[in-house]
């Protein structure tokens, strides 16, 4: 019987041992940390038209960018779930929906960025061209613009999150820090225009935590 319970006793160490190995494994990698973008070209202008201020030599192509790799994606790649997000001018694309193969989706929060700890489980909406789920023009997204004779200045709105839920199903936030190169201060509209600054959050995991 002295056998037998040692066996027994050690039999439920290892089985023990196998649960705790198990629930670690299973447990999300967290904390997520966040990261900064900067100077991410956005079809940026060879010059602007001094009478309508509109720009000058762009291509129309939309700068592709992954949040799972942190990277900018080929436009080669554009039919794939390769990218999340896409930037051309003050235009944001999400890769779902009309422009793109993946499933994702995005709608703005109002809210300190590192105050939004989780991502809604509602109220996001897809790309439908000729409108977009992060909507353009002055106030209307993220930005505004200045009025009057050009240069148009481009401002990020203070307090506006882009949550998205990215092209394979996880989600990420954003929050524009700039649209000029080099991120200047107090820009003139007289810089280098379409190059992004931004922070932003990745979960990799299947849950919408960003702590």
């Amino acid at each position: 019987m002295s056998i037998l319970r040692s066996v027994l006793f050690l039999l439920t160490i290892v089985v023990s041992l196998s649960l705790v190995s198990c629930s670690d494994d299973d447990e999300p990698s967290l904390p997520v940390a966040a990261e900064t973008v900067e100077n991410l070209e956005a079809d940026p202008a060879t010059g602007f038209d001094p009478n309508t201020g509109q720009p000058i030599g762009t291509t129309g192509k939309f700068k592709l960018f992954s949040f799972e790799t942190g990277d900018v994606v080929a436009n080669t790649d554009s039919a794939t779930t390769k990218w999340d997000i896409g930037f051309r001018g003050t235009t944001i694309m999400v890769n779902g929906g009309t422009s793109g193969p993946g499933a994702a989706q995005a709608q703005i929060v109002n809210g300190l960025f590192d105050e939004i700890t989780e991502a809604p489980e509602t109220g996001f909406v897809s790309d439908n061209k000729p409108t977009y789920a992060i909507p353009t023009g002055s106030g209307n997204g993220w930005y505004n613009a200045s009025a009057g004779p050009p240069p148009t200045i481009i401002t990020p709105i203070a307090g506006r999150v882009i949550i998205i839920k990215t092209a394979t199903g996880r989600y990420a936030k954003v929050e524009i820090l700039s649209y000029y190169k080099d991120a200047p201060a107090s820009p003139t509209g007289n810089e280098p225009a379409r190059y992004y600054k931004f922070r932003y959050v990745y979960q990799p995991n299947d849950t919408r935590s960003f702590n």
